[in-house]
């Protein structure tokens, strides 16, 4: 391991993410050698292998990950690359990608996989329709909170996949992000659009302002495409992801209107999903078309990668619906840090 570096590469404070509170004696470890030079042996606590979904597992693998995205407040850049804390970051890897293969059914019909995401129950399922049909303004502003974490890097890590693909599938997949990044207005961003809906929704538009607050199910979202996109091997996984995000997205965006527009809601609120809407449906159609269809072209072998990926998302947005529905069938908050009423 290299010795400690000769003056600090403390990322800017300009758009870096706080550091958050630990969760576990896995993530205190690792947030305390963070705030250290790299190049410092560390001793790691025993990763909880029994808990892939945990709050100290899931904490500690988006702080490795986050210094792959716009860095950790005041913490020295180099961490990025730092060996001990890779090895670390493989340890749970392995523990995540082995828990999303334990609860997905796998298979390689990546097609009928796909498919199946276009059958909802009669009007419609999941949280958006929990929110149109009954919900209150103070679940609304929780939901975003939640998503949030996710919105606040939003296409970010399908990036990661450009170089690993070629052809139509690589073409196709460009054509899609060049839209999620507001097609070259800084104004029109995805991600811009939804700190306006933060705005209007009265909440902090801070990147990553609120992880404190979001429990694990909202992080393993976001770890999951991190881990499908860092990784050539999982990039099959990476589009299965993106095409089941880009199927399902346009009926629940439709439901978010219907919510939003009975709870009078500000309009870039509104905004943010109806933009969602019309465009996601184009979208849709590209990547399973061109997107995943020519990956199966030129890799074949990856269709049970595709799969995995869909099944792992469906598998972790129905775990942070369940953890939000419950609470709110108690009547209490769903957030680790309730908001201000």
């Amino acid at each position: 391991m290299t010795g400690p570096a000769a003056s600090p590469r403390v990322a800017s404070d300009e758009g870096a993410a706080p550091l958050p509170q630990p969760r576990g004696p896995l993530s205190a470890a690792v947030l305390g050698a963070l705030r250290l030079r790299p190049g410092v042996a560390c001793r790691w606590p025993p990763v909880p292998v029994d808990d892939p979904f945990g709050e100290d597992v899931q904490l500690t693998l988006h702080l490795c990950y986050e210094l792959h995205y716009r860095g950790l407040r005041g913490v020295d850049s180099a961490w990025e690359w730092d060996p001990g804390l890779l090895r670390l970051r493989g340890q749970l890897e392995q523990l995540f990608l082995e828990g999303l293969r334990a609860h997905s059914a796998g298979g390689d019909d990546a097609a009928a996989e796909l498919d199946a995401l276009l059958v909802e129950p009669a009007g419609g399922a999941g949280l958006s329709r929990r929110l149109a049909e009954q919900g209150e303004w103070w679940q609304m502003r929780e939901y975003l909170v939640h998503r949030s974490v996710y919105h606040h890097k939003e296409a970010d890590p399908h990036v990661w996949v450009v170089p690993r693909l070629h052809g139509r599938a690589k073409a196709s997949l460009v054509a899609v992000e060049y839209d999620e990044f507001g097609g070259g207005r800084e104004e029109r961003v995805h991600a811009r659009l939804y700190a306006d809906l933060l705005a209007g929704a009265e909440l902090d538009t801070g990147y990553l302002h609120y992880l404190d607050g979001v429990p694990a199910p909202a992080i393993a979202v976001v770890n999951m495409m991190s881990l499908f996109g860092l990784h050539r091997g999982l990039r099959g996984a990476l589009v299965g992801h993106f095409a089941a995000a880009e199927t399902t997205t346009a009926p629940s965006a439709r439901r978010m209107v219907q919510a939003l527009e009975q709870m009078g809601a500000h309009p870039d609120c509104v905004f943010f999903y109806s933009e969602h809407i019309e465009a996601d449906a184009v979208h849709e159609q590209v990547m399973r078309r061109d997107v995943v269809g020519g990956l199966l072209e030129s890799d074949p072998h990856l269709a049970a990668d595709i799969v995995l990926g869909v099944q792992a998302t469906g598998l972790l947005e129905d775990r942070l619906a369940q953890h939000i529905g419950s609470a709110w069938d108690e009547g209490r908050s769903s957030l680790r840090s309730p908001l201000p009423s």
